[in-house]
C-alpha cells in the first residue's frame, strides 16, 4: 500500500494518483471514474466503455434462433459432480 500525502485545494482534498496507482487500473487523465464511499474509504474504479460498437445488437442476434438453430438437442447432459455446491 502507497501512502499519498493530500492536497487542500480550494473547499475539498485531492489525492494524486501516479506511478502504478495509475497504471495498474490503467487510470489516464481526464478517464471518467465512478467513486464509491463509505465510513472505511473509497473506492475509485475506470467506467468500463466498449472499445468498438458492435455490429449487431443481441436482439438481432437472437431473432430467429429456435432450439433447433441453437444445437439445443445437442447439449449433453450434466452430471451431479458437474453441478457444484
Amino acid at each position: 500500500m502507497r501512502k499519498t500525502p493530500q492536497a487542500k485545494p480550494d473547499n475539498g482534498l485531492a489525492l494524486r494518483v501516479s506511478g502504478l496507482m495509475a497504471k495498474v487500473p490503467n487510470f489516464s487523465a481526464g478517464d471518467p471514474v465512478t467513486v464509491d464511499v463509505s465510513e472505511r474509504g473509497l473506492v475509485v474504479k475506470p467506467v468500463n466503455r466498449c472499445r468498438e460498437s458492435l455490429i449487431y445488437t443481441e436482439s438481432e442476434l437472437l431473432a430467429d434462433l429456435t432450439p433447433e438453430t441453437a444445437h439445443a438437442d445437442e447439449l449433453t447432459r450434466l452430471t451431479d459432480n458437474e453441478f457444484g455446491d
